[in-house]
């Protein structure tokens, strides 16, 4: 199901009983920082937000500001349109497992896929909502635009997170920019400090696509055309962030995702389409080369990141719907929001994995670990030394080359039960024999490597040990309790609760 608006969507969890409207003025500056961090710390991940009046150095903003709407599994697959993750990760399964029909029924079924993936083509349109205002810079002023509910980037409701940091972020923005050779378009999510009215950072770390095609205009001694998306269908963010191989085209995904083609629009100043659904386009470009300190920042790991040269971001055009809303989100201390978009992510590429590692069963990323940190993979064993072949593998796919901690369990563990891979940790390894350890980069943003970029892994196998393995013994039985004894259990046990409730 797609969303024809970022307020089609709030209204969709409105009326879900997930939203949670907050009438009062509260202050953009820390004030819905610790409301919305207390609520992404209550049970299940809360409410979203709306703040209807968020104020701006104490001024009401003309725009409301959204928080916290994909922070909990229920919302995160509504902002998907679907009921539950797994029908997305069903999907991209059928997909990756696609083979000539067999029957009928079987060619219907992949006339289905195939009928979402043409939804996945973008459409290109002449105009739309995003264009209902258009403000225009030029050397260094504003050109007249009449009906313009905000003159600078200065009056969107943006957070100051934390205390310590650097000034207001821009935090769920999607970020467009397009390869110089080949013309393919990427689509990111790269937090945008604020400098003034017309700058802001782009924090695109070394790693990053959005850095990748910059060196390319760095090289080629052009400016570097970028259009920022904030809102419109929630399909657009979680595309922004989703772990997609390197050159498939986060729009085509999104398209896929909302099983209905996004339509672009052409920007005003810069040579970039964007889709013509979003709440506000920001225009502008990055000239290679030219740096500016960036942060400090209350980062997903818990933790301020420390002051860092990042390209800097000029704005040319800023467009806008006339009942815009401003979404944004917050990181610090887990769990919070990111979590649960980072679990579905997780969940939804799991068959891409597959294809790599057909043994794995199963990953999660606990909240603790802040994404990188540790991940938990189960595997069906079938030789030995088979857990660190797939760490290894792991370690050189995309992102999970940032995987600090790789913990592999057997099939029968659950890897969401962070609880019990602790048992099988603690229970199935000997440390010097069931670890391995290896150099690799490292997230920009993790502050307790010796080296920026570069640090050490650790690869833990908790699997139980085949012979050949250096286990000399047998290797013991898992407690279980006979499948007819525990059903015999569970018959008495509701009869039993049963008596005493009519008792009472």
């Amino acid at each position: 199901m797609a969303y024809d608006s970022f307020r089609d969507f709030l209204t969709a969890l409105d009326r879900a009983g997930e939203l949670t409207r907050i009438p009062c003025p509260v202050a953009t500056e820390l004030e819905i920082t610790e409301w919305a961090d207390r609520e992404m710390k209550s049970p299940g991940g809360g409410k979203a937000l709306l703040f209807e009046q968020p104020t701006v150095n104490g001024a009401v903003s003309q725009f409301p500001l959204a928080i916290n709407t994909m922070g909990s599994e229920r919302r995160m697959a509504m902002a998907l349109g679907i009921g539950h993750v797994d029908e997305l990760m069903r999907q991209m399964e059928l997909i990756v497992k696609a083979k000539p029909p067999t029957s009928l029924k079987h060619a219907w079924n992949l006339a289905m896929q195939g009928l979402d993936l043409l939804h996945a083509k973008p459409k290109h349109v002449s105009d739309g909502p995003c264009k209902e205002t258009i403000i225009r810079f030029a050397d260094n002023s504003l050109l007249p635009a009449p009906c313009s509910l905000f003159p600078t980037l200065l009056d969107l409701p943006i957070l100051q997170c934390w205390p310590q940091d650097g000034g207001r972020f821009i935090t769920f923005p999607c970020v467009h920019t397009k390869d110089p050779d080949t013309g393919e378009r990427n689509l990111g999510m790269y937090r945008m400090q604020v400098y003034d009215e017309r700058t802001t950072g782009m924090h695109w770390q070394v790693h990053k696509v959005g850095a990748r095609h910059g060196k390319r205009y760095y090289e080629r001694g052009e400016r570097m055309p970028v259009a920022v998306t904030l809102g419109g269908d929630p399909a657009y963010t979680f595309a922004a962030t989703a772990p997609l191989p390197d050159g498939l085209d986060e729009i085509l995904f999104a398209g896929f995702v909302r099983k209905k083609s996004v339509e672009l629009v052409k920007c005003e100043t810069v040579d970039l389409e964007v889709p013509a659904d979003v709440d506000v386009v920001i225009e502008g470009y990055v000239q290679p080369g030219e740096m500016r300190a960036e942060g400090p920042f209350g980062d997903h790991t818990g933790f301020y990141t420390p002051v860092d040269d990042y390209p800097v971001f000029h704005i040319t055009a800023i467009t806008h719907r006339e009942r815009a809303v401003y979404p944004c989100t917050i990181v610090g201390v887990p769990p919070m929001e990111d979590f649960y978009m980072g679990t579905a992510s997780v969940r939804i590429f799991l068959p891409v994995l597959r294809m790599n590692f057909p043994e794995l069963v199963d990953i999660a990323l606990p909240a603790e670990g802040v994404f990188h940190n540790l991940v938990f993979v189960s595997i069906r064993k079938q030789y030995t030394w088979q857990a660190f072949k797939v760490m290894h593998g792991l370690w050189g796919m995309g992102q999970m080359m940032f995987s600090k901690y790789i913990v592999v369990v057997d099939e029968d563990c659950d890897v969401h039960n962070t609880s019990e891979v602790l048992f099988r940790l603690c229970a199935n390894t000997d440390p010097q024999r069931d670890t391995t350890f290896i150099k690799n980069p490292t997230d920009a943003l993790d502050h307790a490597q010796t080296i920026a970029c570069m640090g050490s892994h650790m690869g833990i196998d908790a699997t139980r040990k085949l012979p050949g393995e250096g286990y000399g013994r047998q290797w013991p039985e898992l407690l279980r309790m006979d499948a007819a004894v525990k059903a015999r259990v569970d018959q008495l046990r509701g009869a039993v609760v049963g008596v005493a409730g009519t008792a009472s």
